[in-house]
């Protein structure tokens, strides 16, 4: 995806955000959960409290309809299905899709415990040749369906990103290392997008929409709409 990151779109990105930050967290502590239709079925995915500019921004565009009638754009099996473009409402046939977006970005909220795991909610980005903050772009999103790793193959990414730096910043806990091999993931993505949820209900829509035959552009040849409620808080 390509998107504008100019100071006065990030400014006014972040005076939206601000006013939802505080609603949006739940007293007790309990993380919102969203329900995704699709034509394929449904799932819920729950949000992060550790990523709260996401959690709010999401929150905001499926409380006004943002998402609803929005395609499944772009689906790659074994990586992960990405929806979110505002531009794919109405869509032609055909057409190239990825760039469109509210018109701001949300800054990186990166946190080592919350791995690009099977199931795992993700912002999407501009690439860092202009992206160079890492900032999320403000509505398109992607849920992982990945492929298993091994522990060697996960030793040796680590050791990969970790090549150059003055202070080792990658590793995993036995717990990511065993949720990669026994569910699969893209733990590659880890420290470069955000993660700021993931799905606890209907995780076999993932692999549904994965399945669905697409174009040169990863495109699925017959749309994909997406619908969205908030179930709590």
């Amino acid at each position: 995806m390509r998107l504008p990151t100019t100071a006065a779109k990030l400014l006014a990105g972040l005076s939206i955000l601000t006013v939802f930050v505080g609603a949006s967290a739940s007293k007790d502590g309990t993380r919102p959960r969203v329900e995704i239709r699709t034509e394929l079925g449904s799932m819920v995915v729950e949000l992060y409290n550790e990523t709260p500019l996401h959690r709010a921004n999401f929150l905001k565009l499926v409380r006004e309809g943002r998402y609803d009638s929005l395609l499944w754009h772009r689906v790659i099996p074994a990586f992960m299905i990405q929806g979110g473009d505002m531009d794919s409402r109405n869509a032609l046939s055909g057409a190239a899709l990825g760039n469109g977006g509210p018109g701001y970005t949300v800054p990186a909220e990166f946190v080592p415990a919350l791995i690009h795991k099977k199931g795992a909610l993700s912002a999407a980005r501009a690439p860092d040749q202009v992206n160079p903050e890492k900032a999320s772009s403000g509505s398109q999103f992607y849920v992982v369906q990945g492929k298993s790793w091994q522990p060697n193959e996960l030793q040796m990414l680590v050791e990969r990103k970790n090549r150059g730096l003055a202070t080792p910043r990658y590793g995993y806990t036995p717990d990511q290392i065993a949720a990669y091999t026994r569910m699969g993931g893209a733990p590659h993505l880890d420290g470069d997008y955000t993660v700021f949820g993931e799905v606890v209900e209907g995780i076999d829509l993932v692999d549904r929409i994965a399945s669905v035959a697409c174009d040169q552009n990863d495109r699925p040849l017959t749309d994909l709409h997406m619908y969205m409620r908030v179930l709590k808080p």
